[in-house]
């Protein structure tokens, strides 16, 4: 591997290089490659607490926390003398049959951050996967049970629940799913709570939650037949940062409750503090059956995902080995040592820094930089819940018109950002800040001062 020098013809030289090689052979998700082959990549090539810093030396604030999975900023001492005390142990082994040190402890760590009822673990590798575990122990977990009409799942549309062919079946996202749709099975998607555009027709102040009336419908027309619901707590996040009105979540709890079926929350990007608490349940004082988490788990270190459950779910599957309980499932680098090595030191570390409780005021400060948004005239809807934004773009406040989708609005405001010193990563017409937990104050307003003159600059010209 070569390495950057001090000169910046080397590093020039070297940055060409690189970007010839991944014209040539990378295949980027969710990028159009015939956009991307005919410009410049950023190419990433070190970083610094909250900056990343590319191939040219450039320094940017990474204000999507690397896609939604850094918590305490980037080179975090303790989580990376953690990875090298676990290289001098053991880089892998398996758990199916054997036990490991490393994931006895970050589960054991893990629990003591869940919400009360939620101790079993199993792990994986991403979030994907956790989504797909939690829909084959939701089923298998009724089956078990003698229920075995209830094989069918309820989903909200917008919602995104990763990549895979169950993950997507479970998704609502018409843009990422629909082409898919004749690989998928059926799932009933109920009314999206997304008060700006409400699918309803709807005015929040009026509507008694009318879209969690509508969750329950689906519910009573298949009596005994709902396995699970699947859905992401307080934001939906890949759909535009749609934030859910408050006591949506415990309104979904009760509905479980009252038809027998079990509550999947997927906290893979709402968990470790994006929302302000720990788990964005806990904002409604709810505690799912099944709970799915990846991204910051591991502070944004390393791939680990896990499904956790409570105990009256994992006892379902008990029983002598005859009867063939077992949850026959599971992932070769499941509870991979270096992988739980890092998420055990970052869970120490939201615990013993009381990261957490150190949130509001930063939070604040996030609001209070962002105010000047709510009188801009290309901004309909500012949406935060903790340290999750999104900034909806629109052409015309008044009537809410959309950007057309191939002005790529946000696209653009993403490229001014990082002439800027700033990584932004949009969704659509919706411009996303997710920072570290670790940003301080004053970074976060430089990051919010930067989104909102890139979007200012961009909504002027298109």
């Amino acid at each position: 591997m070569d390495h950057p020098t001090g000169s910046p013809d080397a590093r020039a030289a070297r940055h060409r290089r690189l970007c010839e090689a991944d014209h040539r052979h990378l295949w980027h998700p969710f990028t159009q490659m015939q956009d991307w082959l005919a410009e410049e990549p950023l190419v990433v090539d070190s970083a610094d607490g909250v900056h990343l810093v590319d191939t040219l030396g450039n320094r940017y604030l990474d204000g999507v926390s690397s896609l939604w999975c850094n918590v305490h900023g980037h080179r975090v001492k303790a989580i990376d003398d953690a990875i090298r005390a676990q290289l001098d142990r053991v880089a892998h082994s398996t758990l199916l049959g054997l036990a490991s040190t490393a994931s006895i402890e970050c589960a054991e760590e893990l629990v003591r951050h869940l919400p009360r009822g939620l101790t079993r673990v199993f792990f994986s590798d991403a979030g994907a996967t956790a989504v797909e575990i939690a829909l084959k122990m939701a089923f298998q977990h009724h089956q078990l049970r003698g229920d075995a009409a209830r094989t069918e799942f309820v989903a909200l549309r917008g919602g995104y629940h990763g990549d895979t062919i169950g993950s997507v079946s479970v998704g609502g996202i018409d843009l990422f799913h629909r082409i898919f749709k004749p690989l998928l099975f059926d799932v009933h998607h109920a009314p999206q709570p997304y008060c700006y555009r409400c699918p309803l027709g709807k005015e929040p102040a009026s509507c008694g939650m009318a879209c969690a009336d509508a969750v329950e419908q689906v519910f009573a027309e298949r009596p005994g037949r709902i396995a699970a619901l699947v859905m992401e707590p307080v934001m939906q996040g890949a759909d535009g940062m749609i934030a859910q009105p408050p006591g949506y979540v415990r309104r979904m709890r009760e509905i479980c409750d009252r038809h027998g079926a079990l509550l999947v929350c997927d906290e893979v990007a709402t968990g470790f503090g994006r929302t302000g608490t720990t788990f964005a349940v806990e904002q409604d004082g709810v505690v799912p059956d099944i709970l799915t988490m990846a991204k910051g788990i591991t502070g944004g270190y390393l791939p680990l995902a896990a499904t956790v459950t409570t105990e009256r779910v994992f006892e379902s599957f008990l029983g002598p080995y005859e009867e063939k309980r077992t949850f026959f499932h599971g992932h070769t680098y499941a509870g991979n040592p270096l992988a739980c090595a890092a998420a055990t030191a970052s869970l120490r570390l939201l615990r013993e820094e009381r990261v957490i409780e150190g949130l509001p005021a930063k939070i604040a400060a996030l609001a209070r930089a962002l105010e000047p948004a709510a009188r801009m005239a290309h901004v309909g809807e500012v949406r935060q819940r903790g340290l999750m934004v999104g900034l909806e773009l629109v052409r015309d406040r008044a009537t809410r018109e959309e950007y057309a989708y191939a002005l790529r609005s946000g696209h653009e405001v993403m490229l001014e950002a990082r002439r800027l010193g700033a990584i932004l990563r949009p969704l659509g017409n919706v411009v996303v800040l997710m920072p570290p937990l670790a940003m301080t104050e004053r970074e976060l307003e430089q990051l919010a001062a930067i989104a909102l003159a890139s979007i200012e600059k961009v909504t002027a010209r298109i």
